[in-house]
């Protein structure tokens, strides 16, 4: 039977056998891109060795780079700050802390702050709390039942003498109608001075006067405030500066 037309036998002229090629051959095509970088590597030897080490130094910055922290609003003294300042916009700065390290009683608005009046001095830079301005938050950390007393001593310049948190002894000293002197009396002893008239002190709103020459606040316990209390009409009101108890023996 003759041959399909559209075939050719093999051994024919027209026949051709398509083979795969030989194994070596296709190795070699394998490893061309292989050797093209590596001659390459070899013809640019410092700049391959510069782009690893670039690659390493973003890897260790990446790594030892910390997460963000998240931060709170907090204010602080701008500058320095005497006791009895009253506080502007502009002695005061907003920071960011981590909250963490915010205490109890920091104030985070401008406007909880506007117009008050610093009770103790402030550094620049120290955050701004309550127990620093004058009202009721001078007596954070009292005893229960604590009471802040003014008092009006009869030695006004020597108020200029003591600063907010030094202790006192109030003595009280009476005199009868023949200004003969009877024996004085301490009222209180070791009270913690909250805040004077000295140094531009003002009472303003918290005092509820703008007479506070010789003007003294104590925090008192309930017994020492009822003793305290209308002192200064039974005679004259004096103070004396003590330090602070020893501390009981082991």
């Amino acid at each position: 039977m003759p041959a399909h037309p559209l075939r050719a036998r093999q051994g024919s002229p027209g026949f051709r056998h398509h083979r795969r090629p030989p194994a070596s051959v296709r190795r070699s095509h394998s490893r061309r891109p292989a050797a093209k970088l590596g001659a390459w590597v070899s013809r640019n030897r410092r700049l391959a060795a510069a782009l690893l080490l670039c690659a390493a130094a973003a890897l260790s910055v990446h790594q030892l780079t910390p997460a963000p922290v998240h931060t709170v609003t907090a204010l602080a003294a701008a500058r320095d700050l005497p006791a009895g300042s009253a506080l502007a916009s502009s002695d005061l700065a907003p920071i960011q802390v981590p909250p963490g390290m915010l205490a109890e009683g920091v104030l985070r608005k401008p406007a909880d702050a506007a117009g008050r009046q610093l009770a103790a001095p402030l550094r620049k830079g120290q955050l701004l709390a309550d127990a620093q301005l004058l009202g009721p938050g001078l007596l954070t950390g009292s005893m229960p039942g604590s009471a802040a007393v003014p008092l009006r001593m009869a030695d006004a310049p020597a108020v200029q003498l003591v600063s907010p948190g030094q202790l006192v002894n109030v003595v009280l000293t009476s005199a009868n109608g023949f200004d003969q002197q009877e024996p004085s009396e301490v009222l209180a002893s070791a009270v913690p001075v909250l805040w004077t008239s000295a140094k531009g002190g003002q009472g303003g709103q918290w005092l509820g006067t703008q007479e506070t020459d010789g003007l003294m606040v104590v925090a008192a316990t309930a017994e020492q405030a009822a003793r305290l209390a209308g002192a200064s009409t039974q005679g004259k009101l004096f103070f004396v500066l003590v330090g602070p108890p020893s501390p009981p023996a082991p």
